[in-house]
């Protein structure tokens, strides 16, 4: 299983701050935020009223309207993002067209809440019209599977098909177990990522409740701040990122451009708390070690860590103590950032904007900075890149992320020598 190496032969982004890789890239790389004040509906009675919205997207780029109406933004955000990988990966949009077999093309690309627009705005018709007015499209719209099946139907794909849900995680647990299918030999080909679409009103009042929101309405720009010591709580946003993911030699045969490649993931559990990660970082942690185990490598290969840095008070304390768990001395030296001070926290698609921030900073050799740092935390004292981008040559990135229900995922990459 370990002969078979697996390689990035595209990617793709839909978010707050771009709806390509290079535009993603251009804003996290100069710290551009995209965060401002909700405008799909009316916030004023929310304890938040900011978000970090897509802005002037139009999904008949890539579906017609009647195909846009069966489906949830997170399905369409998906799409969007799938089809900039595929069309980079030189894929299209039928598999089959470009002589590969279609048997051997899977597909993991998961939300972490799903259709939760669909669902409410069929509440609504159910509580005012009755159960006859409810949408015969409303299970389909609404279960997070459909990312993965819908895509599958898109592309021809007949490989491995599913989806999976770990809160925060989602994303990057998707791409780990993609991963794992193509060393196992179950597929030469996964298109594989995260995707959400749940700033809504009943998506805002649950974490609101929670107090898990930042409340600085007056300053959105600056109200996603990890590591910083004045942080109060996350931001919510929304998109897709997506990666196709290949076995080397497949990719090779077929001319693709091989853009990184993935040596490592680990994915355990806190089993401690449904919402507060291990106060040891012990969960977290262990995933970092598993990933390097299965890449063979030592803590001090490391360049670059993209944390989950959520910009919450528990999170950002206890994942500094897991990279330090993990890393040992080598955390002391590591270059860290959090790419959410731009982006928000895009939950279930975290894991794919975040992946994608890794591949780029090895291939770019820039670090992305740690937005909206100003006071240091002495509980959060490693090097978080604060506030501006640094040139480094990154061999190794890792990225982290974690999940409600004590989820743990790290996946590693590596700049790709042949």
């Amino acid at each position: 299983m370990n002969d078979r190496r697996v390689v990035i032969t595209g990617a793709g982004i839909i978010s707050c701050v771009g709806k390509s890789v290079p535009e993603f890239w251009d804003a996290v790389s100069r710290g551009r935020c995209g965060i401002g004040p909700i405008t799909r509906f009316d916030a004023s009675a929310y304890r938040t009223r900011i978000a970090g919205e897509v802005k002037d997207f139009d999904i008949t780029r890539y579906v017609p309207f009647k195909e846009a109406k069966r489906l949830d933004l997170f399905c369409q955000y998906v799409i969007a993002a799938a089809d900039e990988a595929m069309a980079q990966a030189g894929l299209g949009t039928n598999i089959a067209d470009h002589g590969v077999d279609p048997d051997r093309v899977g597909v993991l690309t998961s939300s972490g809440i799903g259709g939760l627009e669909t669902i409410t705005q069929q509440q609504s018709l159910l509580d005012s019209r009755g159960p006859d007015r409810v949408s015969p499209l409303l299970i389909p719209m609404m279960i997070g599977d459909l990312a993965s099946g819908n895509l599958s139907i898109r592309y021809h794909a007949r490989g491995p098909n599913m989806g999976l849900v770990t809160a925060c995680a989602t994303g990057t647990h998707s791409i780990g177990e993609a991963f794992w299918m193509i060393k196992r030999n179950d597929a030469d080909v996964m298109i594989t990522g995260g995707t959400e679409a749940s700033i809504v009103p009943i998506g805002l009042a649950g974490f609101s409740s929670m107090k898990a929101l930042s409340t600085r309405n007056d300053d959105p720009l600056h109200a996603s701040r990890p590591f910083d010591a004045g942080r109060d709580g996350f931001i919510m946003s929304e998109g897709s990122g997506v990666l196709v993911i290949e076995e080397l030699e497949h990719a090779k045969k077929r001319g693709a451009v091989i853009l990184g490649e993935i040596i490592g993931y680990g994915a355990t559990g806190d089993a401690y708390h449904i919402t507060s990660p291990h106060p040891e970082g012990d969960g977290a942690a262990r995933a970092m070690v598993t990933a390097m185990r299965h890449a063979g490598i030592k803590p001090e290969d490391i360049d670059y860590i993209n944390a989950h840095g959520t910009s919450t008070s528990l999170n950002d304390k206890y994942e500094t103590l897991a990279i330090k768990r993990a890393l040992g001395e080598a955390a002391k030296t590591v270059s860290v950032s959090s790419t959410k001070g731009c982006t928000g926290h895009g939950l279930g698609a975290a894991g794919g904007f975040e992946t994608v921030a890794c591949l780029e900073a090895i291939r770019n050799g820039l670090i992305p900075p740690t937005i909206n740092y100003e006071t240091p935390d002495p509980e959060c004292d490693l090097d978080y890149t604060p506030n501006a981008a640094k040139e480094k040559k990154v061999r190794i990135a890792l990225n982290v992320n974690l999940g409600f229900g004590g989820h743990n995922a790290a996946l590693l990459l590596k700049r790709f020598a042949g």
